[in-house]
């Protein structure tokens, strides 16, 4: 603390003469503002375009934006009355933008932060620059990190300390640029309780078998319920057939996250009378592909009718092989159905070859095995295929 309080003293005096090239334009607007008796009120919008260099339209939407962000913590209707705000003058901006200066953020670095988050000029300097000055000098960040950080998290940067959130983060998932990858699918993982909320979370995620990669790539989002709804949802994951510790419970958890109880038993229900099976067979398959549950009904319908009156496959069939719901219907069952149909009635392919086996190879070993290696046997096919996985009907090979 006492480094930072040194680090941080000299830049808020500094802060009131604002020397900077930055901010010149926004001294002289305010100088000439204040020799006058009849000095206009504050405008963001003109601050935006004469200290940040914004465009009169950007500034337009992004002082907009402001407004709305603004409004959502004050009943009163007029931005510019919202005095707690620090935005009723050039003061506390100014103070801002030449800690963001400080830090090494060039003019377009310091634009695209306040475009992104323009409540950032409102917050204490007091209180954002040991966060700043901490990317720089604890986490050893450069100012091109650091503009890319602000750009994700400078929300959580204006509310709370996160310096031990990104210490404990950066340590957990391995790095600074992973934990940005995470923070642009959820950007309030910072403001998250460390020791109340995140840590029983992923303590009790690891009990059960997701592994920190699964949590950073899927399931961070997760990590910021209360322990005793994850708690909730993990038993739910359980009531689904899938025990803790198989490689499908994250899917499992993720999937009654996303799906209240009585939607997931109407999805059940649904499977189970449209293919006509029984419901421990519709539990198995949802066992093996949770995600199954996500998929709408109008989609599942219409792969299954597909699959059973084209394909010719049967119920059973399907449900051994839920993955099957989980290809696109346009863009690969079809196409690929047209592509077998065509080497089945050339005699190119044994008749005893599974649909599923089609399905589920990848793009290229499916244009090499199917695609290239009857080129000269079927002149046409891969401009067929090509045109199937546009959505339209390929002419006749």
């Amino acid at each position: 603390m006492l480094f930072f309080r040194r680090q941080l003293l000299p830049l808020l005096r500094a802060a009131s003469s604002l020397p900077s090239p930055i901010h010149q334009r926004a001294r002289l607007l305010s100088t000439s503002a204040s020799a006058s008796a009849s000095a206009a009120p504050f405008s963001l919008e003109e601050y935006l375009v004469a200290s940040c260099g914004l465009a009169p339209a950007q500034a337009r939407k992004t002082a907009q934006k402001a407004f709305d962000e603004a409004s959502k913590y004050s009943k009163k209707k007029a931005f510019e009355d919202l005095s707690w705000s620090r935005l009723n003058s050039a003061s506390n901006p100014d103070a801002v933008l030449a800690l963001l200066s400080s830090v090494g953020l060039s003019r377009a670095d310091v634009a695209a932060a306040v475009i992104a988050d323009p409540l950032l000029l409102r917050s204490s300097p007091r209180n954002i620059a040991p966060r700043l000055l901490a990317l720089r000098d604890r986490f050893g960040l450069s100012a091109p990190q650091i503009a890319r950080f602000l750009l994700v998290g400078s929300g959580s940067v204006r509310i709370c300390d996160v310096v031990p959130r990104i210490e404990f983060f950066i340590s957990f998932f391995g790095s600074f640029e992973q934990l940005l990858v995470i923070m642009k699918n959820n950007n309030r993982i910072l403001a998250l309780n460390l020791e109340r909320v995140v840590k029983p979370n992923i303590a009790l995620l690891r009990q059960c078998g997701v592994s920190i990669r699964q949590i950073a790539q899927l399931n961070s989002w997760l990590l910021g319920f209360s322990p005793e709804h994850l708690k909730e949802l993990v038993l739910r994951a359980e009531e689904l057939g899938v025990p803790r510790g198989s490689r499908m419970f994250w899917q499992a958890v993720t999937a009654v996250a996303q799906n209240t109880k009585e939607k997931v038993a109407a999805r059940l229900e649904f499977l189970k009378s449209t293919l006509g099976c029984h419901e421990s067979e519709v539990s198995t398959a949802v066992s093996k592909m949770p995600s199954i549950l996500g998929i709408s009904e109008e989609r599942l319908h219409r792969k299954i009718q597909f699959l059973i009156k084209e394909v010719g496959l049967e119920p059973q069939y399907i449900l051994q092989r839920p993955s099957l719901f989980a290809y696109s219907l346009e863009k690969r069952l079809v196409p690929r159905h047209c592509v077998m149909k065509v080497l089945l009635a050339k005699g190119l392919l044994e008749s005893n070859r599974s649909f599923y086996s089609l399905v589920a190879s990848g793009g290229e070993t499916f244009k090499m095995r199917y695609i290239d290696k009857n080129k000269d046997s079927v002149p046409g096919l891969a401009d067929a295929y090509a045109t199937a996985c546009d959505g339209a009907v390929p002419s006749a090979v």
